[in-house]
């Protein structure tokens, strides 16, 4: 159900000179649109000081006379007047800014990863449990689940008519122009200690959304393997072009995973999952992402040719999904759509705006809470955890 009144919703991270502009790309579409002008109102901004906030303020032509500026989380978490708090800023940021909210019982919608740890995520959740408004409610950006792709997918699969799967392999690129180098905003990505990189953004969302489909990997099951390939980072300044600084990456590159998955109504025992992850480049004309569910009468192909990141902008060249009857043996291409409200916004906001809706709206089927989120979490941290680096 709507609310009864609009949303008074707040902000962190939307800067007028960030590097990934998320909040901006992703959110601020969503809550100017007149569509929901019923269901948001933004209320509040908090950067990293009052100014920085007022400058945002003024970039994104929001009501200075409405919407207030914070320079700090805790600040932001004593306006009674705020109701959700939406987390854009970096990954190593988001604890601290977000904690302050939680514990003043507000909603959250925390972008993805949750936090730097797992001691930080463990916190965020026991402090949501800890709240006493039972109006309160917590979740995460794991939008890849609810793109329409991957519910077609998910329909596909669920519906029986290719019967049970037998197994499924997914093989991803999600490759920067040159593996061994990253811009300086984005050096981080190689910096294991600040919780966002490939492995914990670009791997962490696909296996998400490919687990959303057929169940997830059985934990003692699991073997995983990991290769830093590039161990050697070169920074680059986007302004410039010029390699500014070399430094030794302590994140790996390629992950490699095998397991099972549990027998279900759509899946047999011991079903098998195989996927594959490299930030390195596809050889060209492969996709950036192969997914394939093998069935028993008959096999699923996704294909992506341009982007690992369905949560983002991997819809840039035409997403495909083709069905392989066998005892026709008749290929099928199956068509998906985006839905008429998602049409009106730019790709980078369309599974954000789904997730967001349904959040204020309170359709749980529609987003990823807080604690399912933390659930996801521990399971890569689990995997990455492994890795020792190189030798």
């Amino acid at each position: 159900m709507p609310p009864a009144r609009p949303v008074q919703t707040a902000l962190i991270g939307l800067s007028s000179s960030a590097v990934t502009a998320w909040a901006a790309d992703a959110h601020l579409p969503v809550l100017v649109n007149a569509r929901y002008k019923h269901l948001f109102n933004i209320t509040a901004l908090c950067n990293s000081s009052v100014a920085a906030a007022k400058s945002a303020i003024q970039t994104y032509q929001l009501d200075s006379s409405w919407v207030r500026a914070y320079g700090s989380p805790e600040d932001l978490a004593a306006d009674p007047a705020v109701d959700l708090v939406l987390c854009n800023t970096r990954a190593d940021k988001h604890y601290e800014t977000i904690l302050p909210s939680l514990r003043a019982g507000k909603s959250v919608y925390i972008e993805w990863p949750i936090a730097s740890n797992l001691t930080q995520i463990d916190e965020l959740v026991a402090a949501f449990r800890a709240s006493t408004n039972p109006l309160q409610v917590a979740a995460v950006g794991l939008q890849g689940r609810f793109s329409p792709a991957v519910l077609k997918m998910k329909e596909l699969l669920h519906s029986g008519s290719l019967g049970r799967l037998l197994g499924t392999e997914v093989t991803a690129y999600a490759g920067t122009q040159s593996p061994d180098v990253l811009s300086t905003g984005l050096k981080y990505f190689a910096q294991k200690e600040v919780g966002g990189n490939p492995i914990t953004i670009g791997f962490s969302h696909l296996i998400d959304w490919v687990q959303s489909v057929v169940g997830d990997v059985v934990p003692e099951t699991e073997h995983v393997h990991f290769q830093l390939q590039h161990p050697e980072i070169r920074v680059r300044d986007p302004r410039t072009g010029e390699l500014v600084e070399k430094f030794a990456s302590d994140v790996p590159d390629l992950l490699s995973l095998h397991g099972s998955l549990p027998e279900s109504s759509f899946a047999v025992p011991k079903a098998t999952l195989v996927a594959y992850f490299s930030r390195g480049r596809p050889f060209p004309g492969d996709p950036a992402i192969s997914w394939t569910l093998n069935c028993e009468r008959g096999t699923i192909r996704f294909v992506s040719p341009s982007s690992t990141a369905l949560h983002v902008n991997g819809y840039e060249a035409p997403i495909t999904i083709t069905v392989h009857q066998f005892k026709a043996n008749r290929l099928e291409q199956v068509p998906w759509t985006w839905s008429e409200a998602q049409l009106e916004f730019p790709l980078r906001a369309r599974s954000t705006q789904d997730c967001l809706v349904a959040l204020v709206e309170g359709n749980k089927e529609r987003y990823v809470s807080l604690e399912d989120g933390a659930k996801r979490a521990r399971q890569t941290l689990r995997w990455l955890g492994s890795f020792q680096g190189q030798k």
